[in-house]
């Protein structure tokens, strides 16, 4: 935290903080989530501009319930704070739009400089760490994204009982779908309640896995026992597309 604070990157969560998911690694509430505050946008932009943020990641719950995902609000909360800070970079860490590609457009043709969406695991995990969610849909969306022209980000939690070739197999998945940046890390598991911890991945390995992935067309690994999605993430909005 004080790596990411010391480089000016903070992540801020919006629409609330109830998702419609019950990914079983999450530690944020699963339910029916209230209205969302449509003065949101203007408010994250004045915090951002009031702790004078250099670099800024922008993430959210799951909202299945809406329509649009939440897509207005995340292309308000971009542009406002683009109004407001022009200076300010910008990742959005965006959820599973479950196929309405209307709605991804939206929340990505705001002004960010990079398009974030996590893959989390390797195909064979899906039903017992993301039940609602699906292998090809997610790599669908970062296709999509690509193909719009985005600088396109993803990450992948190990230690889930994920084998080494089913890793590398996400890699070439990801790779083939346009993906450009790659964030591997240590699964942590929040509660007793939550997926357990298979096994603990060691840094030698770590560092196998970010020479393979850059091998395998990535252009940018992030990979270490602490990295998480937003580790870096100032660094990852110069990386080509």
């Amino acid at each position: 935290m004080g790596e990411c604070w010391g480089a000016g990157t903070a992540t801020f969560m919006i629409l609330g903080n109830v998702c419609t998911r019950s990914c079983s690694f999450c530690a944020v509430a699963t339910g029916r989530p209230n209205e969302y505050d449509t003065d949101e946008p203007r408010r994250v932009a004045e915090a951002i501009k009031l702790m004078q943020v250099k670099h800024a990641v922008i993430t959210s719950v799951n909202r299945d319930e809406l329509k649009d995902k939440g897509a207005e609000i995340w292309y308000q909360t971009v542009r406002q704070v683009k109004e407001n800070t022009p200076e300010t970079t910008i990742e959005t860490l965006i959820p599973d739009v479950k196929s309405n590609w209307d709605a991804l457009i939206h929340m990505i043709e705001a002004g960010q400089e990079v398009v974030s969406h996590n893959m989390e695991t390797v195909e064979r995990l899906y039903r017992a760490v993301r039940p609602q969610a699906k292998y090809a849909r997610s790599l669908e969306q970062i296709k999509r994204t690509k193909e719009f022209g985005q600088r396109t980000k993803s990450g992948i939690m190990l230690g889930l009982g994920e084998t080494q070739d089913e890793v590398y197999k996400a890699m070439d998945d990801l790779a083939e779908n346009g993906l450009d940046i790659l964030t591997l890390g240590q699964y942590l598991q929040p509660t007793k309640m939550h997926h357990e911890v298979i096994e603990w991945i060691t840094p030698e390995m770590f560092d196998n896995y970010r020479e393979e992935g850059l091998r395998r067309g990535l252009k940018y690994v992030e990979s270490g026992p602490l990295v998480r999605s937003s580790y870096h993430a100032e660094r990852h909005v110069n990386v080509p597309i």
